[in-house]
């Protein structure tokens, strides 16, 4: 029997021209207020409300795709990764890009430590080089390629200091970089179907899990008192420990290629998108059966992520919408 979550009308965020990569929320702020931030293969990544998803502004300075963006947790800060072969850290109040930080390669991967207006980033990508840089050091000249920063009009030139971990240990291009509630940990999924979690302390891989294929989205989950990792992979959504380095706490497999993922603990229930159909789907965390399949998109699904609350959960397509879905059957938000 469908539920009253099954029924409720999904919102449509319009905005985009090309296909959405990634959705990040920021956590809950004053008012219970949170926010949402989309990269998309249009260049310009945007910021949303994170409830209603009303559109607030548009970060201009990337020449390429923008294949992740991710909030600091105060919604202070954005950074994001581009196929223009830089990160760039945004004022999201102003929207002045703050730092260009130039690479050798294609940035898939971006990530904050859980701070107010954190002053570290890490990055990842082609160049398969996990990079820490310092945003709150004074130019050294230490950039981290070769290159000059590029002057786009939008960023300081000057080269942010930077820092690898775990030179030449990455087989393939990192997807995905993590910083883990512990602040010395830094967690990346990679081509080479391998996730590591990198002691920051000793610069060296705490624990590895080999993936039985390419990881599609690799998330932190932190909506309960326990968070969690949870990566897709093949057919397979994995979750692992948010604390402890490596630990597999379940691994469901579903008939469906998989390429998003997203767990709500509480309600122990996870969420998924392919790239084989359009359809958002539900899944039982315990038994791995499929609760509730919801139709909108109109391409497949790359990106699934939970609001900080836990009431609803976004989804960015190759239709180059995001959604937002209900959870639960509670009034909410714009869901009266």
């Amino acid at each position: 029997m469908a539920t009253e979550s099954t029924k409720a009308v999904p919102l449509t965020c319009h905005g985009h021209s090309r296909p959405i990569t990634h959705l990040s929320f920021s956590s809950v702020l004053e008012d219970d207020q949170y926010y949402l931030i989309s990269a998309c293969k249009d260049n310009n990544p945007m910021l949303r409300d994170g409830v209603t998803g009303d559109w607030i502004g548009t970060f201009i300075g990337h020449k390429g795709a923008v294949w992740q963006a991710r909030l600091s947790s105060d919604a202070s800060l954005a950074a994001t990764g581009s196929a223009d072969f830089s990160a760039k850290i945004w004022d999201t109040h102003t929207g002045e890009c703050l730092h260009t930080l130039t690479h050798a390669h294609i940035v898939r991967a971006v990530a904050f430590p859980s701070q107010p207006r954190p002053q570290l980033v890490a990055t990842g990508g082609f160049e398969k080089k996990l990079r820490i840089f310092d945003l709150s050091r004074p130019s050294s000249g230490n950039s981290a390629s070769s290159s000059p920063n590029s002057v786009d009009g939008n960023g300081p030139p000057s080269p942010t200091p930077s820092f690898e971990i775990g030179p030449g240990v990455h087989a393939g291009n990192i997807k995905s970089v993590i910083w883990s509630t512990d602040l010395n940990i830094l967690i990346t999924a990679a081509d080479d179907k391998v996730v590591r979690w990198w002691d920051l302390r000793a610069r060296s891989a705490a624990a590895t899990y080999e993936l039985e294929g390419i990881p599609g989205t690799c998330e932190l989950n932190s909506i309960s008192s326990n968070p969690s990792l949870s990566v897709a992979a093949g057919k397979s959504a994995y979750f692992f420990s948010g604390t402890q380095p490596g630990q597999l706490l379940k691994k469901v497999t579903t008939s469906k290629d998989i390429a998003a993922v997203a767990l709500h603990a509480e309600s122990r229930k996870f969420v998924t998108g392919g790239g084989g159909d359009t359809w958002v789907r539900v899944y039982d965390f315990d038994d791995g059966s499929e609760l509730e399949v919801h139709k909108g998109h109109h391409g497949p699904i790359w990106t699934v992520s939970f609001s900080p609350d836990g009431k609803l959960y976004a989804t960015g397509s190759e239709d180059g919408t995001v959604k937002l879905w209900k959870f639960g059957s509670d009034p909410y938000g714009l869901w009266r």
